[in-house]
């Protein structure tokens, strides 16, 4: 443990249970040590996993890491947080990883990855999807013409979300909070992962790489960001469509599809699991591994192994980001094209009959649900050109 990389981490409860965890299995493996907590309420000793032992706890994110000589900061914080919070790691000379989505607009993440980069320290964006082995896999595939000429990508995401989700935070659901944007869209959190990982099988992943993006934006539920949306980005290379849903009526596996003449490569992102389907063969399923994003993190500090996703890699996804904060605020679906499913207090969801069918379509297609027949989509259909 006297050799293990210290690590501070800045956000530990919601999705931060997640990184405590993680933080465990490697600090089992002697990779990293736990040094600092940073979180206004500090953990009670039920809240951390066993074998952690007692980090140091504290609200001050500057003195935490001052305090624990971290090398290493996560940061899991809400996302207008973002870009202070890494700066402040990265003046200190500490090495970052950075929850997606790595800010709310495209002029504050020019900020951090500039300031990064003067900084001279190493930034991880965290796209856990972009690990898999499966990435690598899909774009030797496609280079090889085992599917033909490439036609397109498509993205699809079916979840659910009960009307709590909004209430767990005070910025979830929002597009500001206290004049700050946030951005808090299905597109750009939630399944974010879609929009990343068919930009990054696409080999578009730098902002320079997105010609275009045409954006329909909605919601279901009384919030102020978009649950049920669809996106066509225009890119130097393949173009791109992803459907995304928090309205789903069965929820199921988020997906990427390559189509290319000659058949289509799925990809299911969270399972890192793969099906090939070409003329002249039978359909053919593959299950990869995936690199850990800290780990591969560690890895580049130790022996210089590059990192999978550093911030200019997500600069492509920035635009998309952007695109949806400059767009129209999300249209409200009419009354008639959604219903209450009832529940619990904490289990009751609103659901767009036939949108599971509307986003798998868009993937399939590359069109946008206007172009499908959504009668309630025209009206949200906004355009912006990349410059």
């Amino acid at each position: 443990m006297s050799t293990a990389v210290p690590v501070v981490l800045a956000g530990a409860r919601g999705h931060g249970r997640w990184h405590l965890d993680n933080i465990r299995r490697l600090q089992d493996k002697g990779i990293v040590r736990l040094a600092g907590l940073c979180e206004l309420t500090p953990l009670s000793e039920d809240e951390l996993p066993e074998r952690l032992g007692s980090p140091d706890q504290s609200a001050d994110f500057d003195a935490l890491l001052d305090s624990t000589g971290a090398r290493i900061a996560v940061i899991c914080t809400p996302i207008p947080t973002h870009t202070d919070l890494a700066l402040t790691a990265a003046r200190r000379g500490v090495h970052i990883l950075l929850e997606k989505p790595p800010a709310p607009s495209y002029a504050e993440f020019r900020r951090m990855a500039d300031g990064i980069a003067a900084a001279g320290v190493s930034c991880q964006i965290g796209f856990q999807s972009l690990g898999s082995g499966a990435v690598p896999a899909i774009r030797t595939l496609m280079a090889e013409g085992a599917i033909g000429e490439i036609a397109g990508i498509g993205g699809a995401g079916a979840w659910a979300r009960p009307e709590a989700y909004y209430r767990r935070a005070p910025w979830a659901g929002r597009r500001t909070l206290d004049g700050v944007d946030v951005i808090d869209g299905v597109l750009t959190n939630p399944l974010a992962h879609a929009v990343a990982t068919a930009l990054a099988l696409g080999g578009t992943v730098h902002a320079d790489d997105v010609t275009g993006i045409e954006t329909e934006l909605l919601r279901a539920n009384d919030i102020e960001s978009d649950d049920t949306s669809c996106v066509r980005v225009t890119t130097t290379g393949p173009r791109i469509v992803v459907g995304a849903t928090l309205c789903a009526e069965e929820p199921d596996e988020p997906y990427v599809v390559v189509h290319g003449d000659r058949g289509r490569i799925t990809f299911w992102y969270r399972r890192d699991r793969v099906l090939l389907q070409r003329a002249g063969h039978g359909p053919e399923e593959f299950e990869y591994g995936r690199t850990d994003l800290l780990e591969n993190l560690f890895e580049h500090l130790g022996d210089g192994t590059d990192l999978l996703v550093a911030p200019e890699a997500t600069g492509a996804f920035m635009r998309v980001v952007e695109a949806v904060r400059r767009a129209p605020d999300p249209t409200p679906l009419p009354s008639d094209a959604w219903h209450l499913l009832h529940g619990g207090s904490d289990e009751r969801r609103r659901v767009v009959p036939g949108i599971d069918g509307l986003v798998a379509a868009a993937a399939d297609t590359l069109a946008l649900y206007s172009e499908l027949g959504a009668p309630w989509a025209l009206s949200a259909r906004s355009k912006e050109v990349s410059t």
